[in-house]
């Protein structure tokens, strides 16, 4: 079997990899999250995730390497990780009552071949109109702000929300396992392990 890697920093990606079941190794890729000018969400989050598969590729020979990032817009424009509360407050405020889409997407690369595969899990969600009182309230509590799009549904995120339209629930928590799983048992991972 080979070695699996994580080309990842993110705690949330750690956590849904380990519901596998499956021993990795987590390695910070160090790849520039943004996007190029005129870049699709979905084209921008599978660029990104193969490009910090690639990252690992050398240090890890014959692993199987998973990238994996998540790009939100809404009405074309890109919402990334606010960072701060002002940033999270008007991401949310502009999110109210609107549909923001999230774009997931997971590449799996065979270090030894260098074959690169890669899934873009699309959710969309519809948040429930949001008064200032409601966002403040919520920012207090959970402070998402290395969050794309500055909900966290795994949290307390679930209640600014009012419909999820996702194949896959864990892509919207940053690492689409159903698309994962696919990945690995076409580079010879079968799931779940023996």
């Amino acid at each position: 079997m080979h070695r699996l890697v994580l080309a990842s920093t993110s705690t949330y990606r750690r956590e849904l990899l380990a519901r596998l079941q499956l021993a990795f190794d987590a390695f910070a890729p160090g790849v520039d999250e943004s996007a190029l000018p005129g870049e699709a969400a979905p084209v921008c989050a599978a660029r990104l995730a193969r490009a910090k598969a690639g990252a690992a590729g050398s240090r890890f020979p014959d692993a199987l390497i998973i990238g994996s990032d998540q790009v939100a817009s809404l009405d074309g424009e890109m919402l990334g990780k606010p960072g701060s509360r002002d940033k999270a407050f008007a991401q949310l405020r502009r999110a109210s009552g609107r549909c923001v889409s999230f774009f997931t997407a997971v590449a799996v690369l065979d270090s030894t071949s260098r074959a690169c595969s890669v899934r873009v899990v699309p959710c969309h969600v519809r948040f429930r109109v949001l008064s200032d009182d409601l966002i403040a309230r919520y920012l207090a509590r959970e402070q998402p702000y290395d969050c794309a799009g500055s909900a966290k549904v795994e949290g307390l995120g679930i209640t600014l929300l009012e419909r999820l339209d996702c194949p896959d629930p864990t892509a919207l928590i940053g690492l689409p396992l159903i698309a994962l799983t696919e990945l690995l048992g076409a580079h010879g991972l079968a799931l779940p392990a023996p």
